[in-house]
């Protein structure tokens, strides 16, 4: 019995998820093909500003976030 992609990617462990999110990422990211955002996109930024702002959230740089998730 053949397995699905997606029943194949269920049994990876997270680290290896992750480096699969991010190849499949940086592969569509470099298509040339624009995706519209969705329309819940732009509110749910101004709310991420805000609480960035109000000093609430701080954020991370891309690197930092990458060595939180895979430390998880």
């Amino acid at each position: 019995m053949d397995m699905s992609v997606q029943e194949l990617v269920m049994r990876l462990p997270r680290v290896e998820k992750l480096r699969l999110m991010e190849a499949l990422w940086d592969d569509l990211s470099h298509e040339g093909v624009e995706v519209d955002s969705p329309s819940w996109h732009e509110a749910v930024l101004r709310e991420t500003e805000q609480r960035v702002t109000s000093g609430e959230e701080t954020p991370l740089d891309w690197d930092a976030a990458k060595r939180h998730l895979r430390r998880l």
